[in-house]
């Protein structure tokens, strides 16, 4: 039967057009698989110089010579062509094939084929290019088809990440898209579905795509040439002239063979991601995006501690044996310019670099969020460093056009440092830590360890009980600033964050001690209680903290 769009020499011999002439195969019978490109009949000399290669070459001898010497060229000439095979119908010519000319098909391993009977080489010339032509024509079917699929994929809000999808559940192997140096952007594995981003399925052995890649590339110097039976397609990227290179779609041979038809589809692929690629400006981005998938899978507990370090070495993050830091940013989703995550990614990359220590960053801009792990030199202090990396995120931020988009300015919280079995969760606790800040009060950055109160009233933001609690315990005195000046709620706000002390709360507030009693009595007054309790003020601290979360 035809394979990859041709026809083998088997299939072509028993096509009815041949097998009537009661085909006989004489010598390489080890190479009837070889696929044929195209027929030639022709009883000329000089015919082998005029093939291409991948023919199958009918003929009645006539051109081929008497003398050995002869035959024996002849079929070598057709051999350095690379044809398929030479059919020789018996007959005026030769009664029955020379031992020159099979000897010398032995030799060269090329396929020798006698007919004993006369057959219309017009005919078996149709009928074989029909059957390579369907051939084809069913290859470009199939490859269409991705294409189409990818192209839906697109225009329904996917990105080069569903692309990879799409291709790597064809081909039944993982795919790739790196930059033209060979960086990798992205990665899917067979089998991935409609999954949510970030998630990836375990490949071979229960590698992820990222490791199997790796591996078989073998680092970044074996790159320029692709493992055997890796498939290379060039994802175009515009520039002067055109011919510029911005990314590479990579299919390798991991669980089965590539195909003539993962090309096909491949290379459809490649311009579907030059237009992904160049409307969205997505390297920075997809580098970006792809190493905050990791960081949130990481969080959220699908990659195990053990693997990590693996993972992360290939996303190019290696620090070696030094502490962690995980730090996150908020902001709002989907904010800014088009193109502003990748700046993001870009500028806050380069504040980073001047920390001077390892650092791998990511993006999800779905969930406006940027989560960092920073490696810690030993005895470095946390604090300095946390401020340090606050300080490149906003400035990255800045440089983006991303500040304070959507009304609100970004949030940083900084979580507890340790090591790789303790790092997934830290940064889950930054993460939930960060969403809680929002309501917060505006700093440089939060720690992680200080949110926790402010963390469980946001998960009970919508619950009944607590607005009631809020109500019930710091109502009156709301009312009363909606109508009355002085407002009072920041006297109330400041007394509490300086646990009940007044000489330090009269300081904070620039007041004098009289005008801070007066306007605490007030305020016992109207909430009807007792400040000078301690019970009382962490009843009160409690409410204001959940007034910002349910506010």
């Amino acid at each position: 039967m035809g394979t990859e769009g041709g026809i083998t020499v088997r299939r072509a011999l028993e096509l009815p057009g041949l097998r009537v002439g009661l085909p006989e195969v004489v010598a390489s019978a080890e190479g009837l698989d070889r696929m044929v490109r195209w027929v030639h009949a022709g009883e000329a000399p000089n015919l082998p110089a005029l093939l291409k290669g991948g023919e199958l070459l009918l003929t009645t001898g006539l051109g081929i010579g008497t003398r050995p010497a002869d035959q024996r060229a002849y079929v070598r000439r057709l051999a350095d062509r690379g044809i398929a095979a030479l059919v020789v119908e018996l007959g005026p010519r030769f009664g029955r094939l020379p031992g020159a000319l099979v000897d010398a098909a032995r030799t060269t391993g090329l396929p020798l084929v006698q007919l004993h009977r006369e057959v219309p080489f017009v005919a078996v010339t149709e009928e074989i290019h029909t059957e390579i032509v369907n051939g084809h024509y069913a290859l470009l079917r199939r490859a269409e088809e991705v294409h189409l699929r990818c192209t839906r994929a697109v225009l329904g809000g996917g990105g080069a990440a569903q692309v990879l999808e799409i291709l790597a559940d064809f081909t039944g192997n993982p795919a790739f898209l790196e930059t033209a140096d060979g960086r990798l952007l992205y990665a899917a594995a067979p089998g991935a579905g409609a999954r949510a981003a970030g998630e990836r399925r375990a490949g071979p052995d229960g590698a992820g795509p990222l490791q199997v890649g790796e591996g078989l590339r073998g680092g970044r110097e074996a790159r320029e040439a692709p493992p055997a039976g890796a498939v290379l397609v060039e994802v175009p990227g515009g520039g002067a002239g055109g011919g510029a290179v911005r990314a590479r779609l990579v299919l390798l041979a991991v669980a089965v063979p590539t195909a003539a038809v993962h090309r096909m589809a491949a290379e459809r692929a490649a311009e579907l991601l030059a237009v992904v690629l160049m409307q969205a400006r997505q390297e920075e981005e997809l580098a970006a995006r792809g190493r905050g998938d990791f960081l949130t899978d990481l969080a959220e507990g699908r990659v195990a501690s053990r693997d990590a370090p693996a993972q992360a070495g290939v996303l190019g993050f290696r620090p070696g044996c030094d502490p962690l830091l995980p730090v996150v940013m908020r902001l709002a989703p989907e904010a800014g310019p088009s193109g502003g995550w990748s700046q993001l990614a870009r500028a806050v990359t380069r504040e980073l670099a001047a920390v001077g220590t390892p650092v791998l960053l990511g993006v999800r801009p779905a969930e406006g969020k940027v989560l960092v792990l920073l490696a810690l030199r030993p005895g470095a202090d946390r604090t300095a460093q946390a401020g340090r990396a606050a300080a490149a995120l906003r400035a990255g931020v800045e440089r983006a056009g991303l500040e304070r988009a959507g009304g609100r300015a970004p949030v940083v919280v900084a979580g507890a440092t340790g090591g790789w079995e303790s790092v997934g969760a830290g940064l889950r606790h930054a993460a939930e830590a960060a969403r809680a800040a929002q309501g917060l009060p505006e700093r440089p950055w939060h720690d992680a360890r200080r949110l926790d109160v402010d963390l469980l009233l946001w998960r009970l933001r919508d619950h009944p009980d607590l607005a009631a609690f809020v109500d019930r315990t710091i109502g009156p005195l709301l009312a009363h600033d909606r109508t009355s000046r002085p407002a009072l709620l920041p006297t109330l706000e400041a007394y509490v964050a300086h646990t009940g002390r007044k000489a330090e709360t009269a300081r904070g507030l620039h007041l004098n001690r009289q005008t801070l009693y007066n306007r605490l009595a007030r305020i016992g007054e109207l909430l009807g209680t007792d400040l000078d309790d301690p019970q009382t003020v962490l009843a009160l601290s409690l409410a204001l903290r959940a007034r910002r979360h349910t506010a």
